[in-house]
């Protein structure tokens, strides 16, 4: 089968359309607050003000001291800005497959080119938020979250689609709420370590 061929939309592969639909839409909603966040706090620095913003929670829960960070816009413009353009794919993508829609196996290799890079951006985005600035930031929290279960799941499919009898294809298709759960947990324990009751709640 050559690259161009298409695939059909069939229940074997099971497309996580759902969650490039839903869970695509709360990150682009996260985003696109985030990208709103940063203009109003780059307005209120030509104005000379200072501006609390609605998810500046405490000194250790705070939107803004993240978004204030280097890390913020390790590309030159704010990180929130990819997340837009890349959110705006993924959901438009899985409408498309919702409507039954044939894609072409490069269409699946190029979103799994986007969510490993997505996921790797994230990866460093969570270390340097919870170790190096030592910031927790809701909204960018909701991207992590969101990010970590299309990454599971389209890769999932992506293994099914073209290594179907690997052991590894199996394996992460049979576990994937497990793999998505146990991820989860991992940083919410990264959290609670670094950062204690006390900080998160006090």
């Amino acid at each position: 089968m050559n690259e161009t061929e298409v695939v059909e939309v069939d229940d074997d592969l099971r497309p996580p359309y759902l969650t490039m639909i839903i869970g695509g839409a709360i990150a682009l909603l996260a985003a696109t607050i985030l990208t709103i966040d940063k203009i109003t706090l780059l307005q209120a620095k030509v104005d000379g003000t200072e501006k609390t913003l609605n998810c500046d929670f405490s000194a250790w829960v705070s939107c803004s001291g993240v978004m204030e960070s280097d890390q913020a816009a390790a590309f030159g413009f704010a990180n929130s800005i990819i997340g837009i353009i890349g959110f705006t794919i993924v959901v438009t993508l899985g409408v498309v497959l919702l409507a039954r829609v044939e894609l072409p196996r490069w269409v699946w290799g190029g979103l799994q080119l986007g969510v490993l890079f997505g996921i790797g951006f994230v990866t460093w985005l969570q270390s340097q938020s919870i170790y190096v600035i030592e910031l927790l930031c809701p909204w960018c929290m909701v991207v992590w979250a969101m990010m970590i279960a299309l990454f599971v799941l389209v890769s999932a499919h992506n293994l099914r689609l073209f290594a179907p009898r690997s052991t590894f294809t199996r394996l992460v298709s049979d576990w994937s709420t497990l793999i998505i759960a146990l991820w989860y947990v991992a940083i919410i324990a990264a959290i609670w370590f670094k950062f204690g009751a006390d900080r998160l709640f006090g």
